[in-house]
């Protein structure tokens, strides 16, 4: 069951999330005056607080932590989180629609990197054009011919070049991925094939026959979110709907499920923009 509190902030009501942890126990120890061993308690966590892209505010909290201690904790640090609230909404009201020059920030695996479009005059003609990844840039080196195109035609091509180059990283690391996670997966028999397909709304799905399709623009997210969407569709050839069965089954394969999902769908907007 999901605990929600809210504060003020000015005029602002800032609502949150409240995730219990169990409180571990760290080691055995003697007690001078006896033989018996004895646990010894781990000192009781702080509340950890943070923003997620997209403006969620979630409270990790020891189970013995009380409402009031959460509520302080998040008093606290009302200004930091309303202002982490207002950068993110600024940020995704900033999406716009990529033109594919100099300058952009392009994602693979999570990272963020400038794109940066060489042009004719450090290339030599003949040189077919070509997409690298390099010391924190995306380049793009355009041959002699493809240089000379007008603003428009170069950012379609540009686009084409770093779509192509998404494609074919993806292909390899869905694939990789896949194996390094299959074994998770009692209950499939067979290696799943995989196809790729941009989709606007789904990062994927699996087919009646248990074969996965991918967005390739999964690249652009963390492994860990990979690895997710992959679990999630692997879980679907046990379970084909979105039953109490098939959220208990993700949850078996990878606990941290709902942390990762926020985290994908919080920079959703990013990796889709096109």
């Amino acid at each position: 069951m999901t605990e929600n509190g809210d504060f003020y902030y000015g005029q602002d009501k800032i609502h949150y999330e409240v995730v219990r942890k169990k409180v571990t126990y760290k080691e055995k120890i003697k007690k001078p005056e006896s033989d018996k061993l004895i646990a010894k308690k781990a000192k009781p966590r702080k509340v950890i607080i943070k923003v997620h892209p997209d403006q969620r505010v979630v409270a990790t909290a020891p189970n013995d932590a009380t409402d009031e201690m959460i509520h302080d904790a998040m008093m606290q640090r009302a200004r930091w989180i309303w202002q982490s609230l207002q950068d993110f909404a600024k940020q995704q009201d900033h999406v716009l629609p990529k033109r594919y020059v100099s300058g952009e920030t392009q994602f693979y695996l999570g990272r963020r990197y400038v794109l940066k479009v060489i042009t004719s005059t450090e290339t030599a003609d003949g040189i077919n054009s070509t997409v690298k990844l390099s010391r924190g840039k995306l380049n793009i080196e355009l041959s002699q011919s493809d240089s000379e195109l007008d603003a428009e035609e170069r950012a379609v091509l540009v686009k084409r070049l770093i779509d192509e180059w998404y494609r074919n990283k993806f292909r390899s690391i869905s694939r990789e991925r896949l194996e390094a996670l299959i074994y998770k997966a009692s209950w499939v028999k067979n290696s799943p094939s995989i196809k790729l397909m941009t989709m606007k709304k789904q990062w994927g799905s699996c087919s009646i026959k248990g074969n996965l399709i991918l967005n390739p623009h999964l690249i652009k997210a963390p492994k860990e979110c990979i690895d997710y969407v992959i679990l999630h569709e692997l879980c679907h050839i046990a379970e084909h709907n979105h039953s109490e069965n098939f959220w208990r089954l993700l949850t078996q394969v990878m606990p941290n499920w709902k942390e990762v999902k926020a985290r994908l769908d919080g920079m959703a907007e990013f990796y889709l923009n096109e």
